[in-house]
């Protein structure tokens, strides 16, 4: 990786003082910012500490020699120094004097986007993530430099803050042969987006920090007239940009869309739920976790799709590493998502340029702003074709080492463990649940020829004469419940694998039965739960259980159909309850 940062002509600026303890510093090459506040002592940043440059505050006088030696300050409170890509920050008081300043080095990386080189080069839209100081406007200058110079494409950046090529006339020779549009005021960016389209004939429009709906709206009109977006936003995650009014219609916009009563039980949800509104005006993100951890959505409509329906994306997570090898792995995804995740991945490795040799580091004074991971959102049963796909591909590729603590190497009639089901008319949701909860070694399966057997409800058996036919022909065998209900299918599974039943229901088994694994769902389990086994069992005496919802109710009835017991729900509401009978 090659650096060039013009650390010199930034120290020029700086008090005699403050300049000549940082040109003596051992770690002067790695300075981040240095920080002067009236009447505070000045402060360097570096990646792993701080440290004071004087024992005595900052005067008024030092600012002043500071402000005299560098641009305009705009209307976002930025000035920079000519032909370098350094940014100096003003912070005001009430009256508009400048009392403080963040002097922030500007480097130049060259190299520093291998890891999603191939992605810049299809040429669709790509929207850059992460926190403030990850290094996103960075990447956003190397990647116009690769467009104009390697890929030979017509570049043009919206500069708003004359951060990605430098302060002054002349651009910086970072950005290649790209060419930069400078913008008046911060609020005219979106104007100078759409100037740019209709005026220069760009392919590729850059644009650094797009932070309105106005640049957002501005975004979409250039996507849809087929000019390629490179961009950045804050957020730490796509997650952040759907639950962003002003900056969600990047991602495509959502919206409330009332289902059909049809549409609404096929997909077991409410009637009422959130969709995307629009096709997203960037079809790539990438989350810039860390500088050499990175995490692709490749298509970010599917993204959006899947984390709408209540479930985790499937994205691919790229690092490189000190000899400049980038692995991209898959992430798991019944796993959050999130830094340190031990997700169950999937592994490509692409070996890069030798010169790249970065180095990882989480601590520090910037560790405080790293992202934590995401409460994991609750399954539902929709999910698109290519992701149950990659799913179950996952779970294939992880069976040997799942299954290889339970003692089972083959089924009842000698297959090869883990067994393939094929499911028909059974809930696949539940199905998998019951595997999930259980870690049986079972994967569900979309082929027949693949199955080692069949698991159907009686009724569509019953009617459907080609699966039989199929199945005799292919002699996979038909094991046949009654109901989709959680009972059922387990005790069929267990049949399957010919296991014995459990003599009682443990904690892991009384989940099972739960919506929400809520306190008091679980509550009412493990009531019905001693009461089947203390008194109805043993005893041979019907019981009565506490009052509780009609959703708490159906899960204890599950619960003693999985007893092979009967109940009876009576009284009136609020006062409806359950009552067990023996066999």
């Amino acid at each position: 990786m090659q650096i060039t940062d013009d650390l010199q002509k930034l120290l020029d600026i700086l008090p005699l003082e403050i300049r000549q303890v940082l040109d003596q510093h051992p770690s002067r090459d790695n300075l981040i910012e240095v920080v002067m506040d009236l009447g505070r002592r000045p402060e360097a940043r570096f990646p792993e500490s701080a440290e004071y440059l004087s024992d005595s505050g900052v005067s008024q006088e030092q600012l002043s020699y500071c402000i005299q030696r560098v641009g305009h300050f705009g209307g976002d409170n930025r000035a920079g120094i000519a032909q370098t890509l350094h940014r100096i920050s003003a912070i005001r008081n009430r009256t508009g004097e400048i009392i403080g300043l963040t002097c922030r080095v500007g480097r130049a990386v060259y190299g520093t986007i291998h890891m999603i080189r191939d992605l810049v080069e299809t040429g669709q839209s790509i929207l850059m993530l992460g926190r403030p100081g990850v290094g996103k406007t960075t990447a956003l200058r190397e990647i116009a430099r690769v467009l104009a110079d390697e890929l030979n494409k017509r570049v043009v950046i919206i500069d708003t803050s004359n951060e990605i090529a430098g302060d002054g006339d002349i651009p910086h020779p970072a950005i290649g042969r790209a060419r930069r549009m400078q913008v008046a005021r911060p609020e005219l960016q979106h104007q100078v987006m759409i100037e740019a389209v209709e005026n220069h004939m760009p392919e590729v429009i850059v644009i650094d920090e797009i932070g309105t709906e106005l640049e957002a709206s501005a975004a979409r009109t250039i996507a849809e007239r087929g000019v390629q977006l490179v961009g950045t936003a804050h957020g730490n995650q796509i997650e952040n940009l759907i639950k962003n009014p002003t900056l969600s219609d990047l991602v495509g916009g959502i919206q409330a869309v009332t289902l059909g009563d049809e549409e609404a039980r096929r997909r077991r949800t409410q009637k009422t739920v959130l969709e995307r509104k629009a096709p997203p005006t960037f079809e790539i993100a990438v989350e810039m976790l860390q500088r050499q951890r990175w995490v692709v959505h490749d298509s970010v409509a599917d993204t959006v799709d899947t984390l709408l329906r209540g479930r985790q994306p499937l994205p691919q997570v790229r690092t490189v590493d000190e000899s400049g090898k980038v692995t991209i792995l898959r992430e798991s995804q019944t796993q959050p998502r999130g830094l340190g995740q031990d997700s169950r991945e999937e592994e490509n490795s692409l070996s890069l340029s030798p010169r790249l040799s970065p180095t990882l580091n989480s601590s520090g004074w910037r560790a405080a702003g790293q992202m934590l991971p995401l409460t994991p959102v609750r399954e539902r049963e929709q999910i698109s074709g290519e992701q149950e796909f990659e799913r179950l591909l996952d779970e294939s590729l992880e069976q040997p080492a799942r299954f290889s603590d339970m003692g089972l190497k083959a089924g009842p009639n000698g297959e090869d463990l883990p067994l393939h089901i094929y499911p028909y008319g059974v809930s696949r949701h539940q199905l998998e649940h019951v595997i999930q909860v259980l870690n049986l070694p079972v994967i569900l399966t979309k082929e027949i020829d693949s199955a080692d057997a069949i698991l159907a409800l009686r009724s569509h058996v019953k009617n459907h004469s080609k699966l039989r036919q199929v199945a005799r022909v292919r002699h996979v065998p038909i094991h046949m419940i009654k109901a989709s209900t959680i009972p059922q299918i387990t005790r069929a599974l267990r049949r399957l694998l010919d296991m014995d039943e459990p003599g009682t229901t443990d904690e892991r088994e009384l989940s099972l039965f739960t919506q929400s694994g809520s306190e008091d769902e679980l509550d009412a389990l493990e009531e019905a739960r001693l009461a089947v086994e203390q008194i109805v069992i043993p005893k041979g005496q019907p019981v009565e259980l506490l009052p509780r919802s009609a959703k708490v109710r159906k899960m204890q009835h599950e619960l003693v159909e999985h007893y092979r017991l009967k109940s009876d729900s009576f009284g009136d509401e609020p006062n409806r309850r359950l009552r067990i009978y023996p066999a």
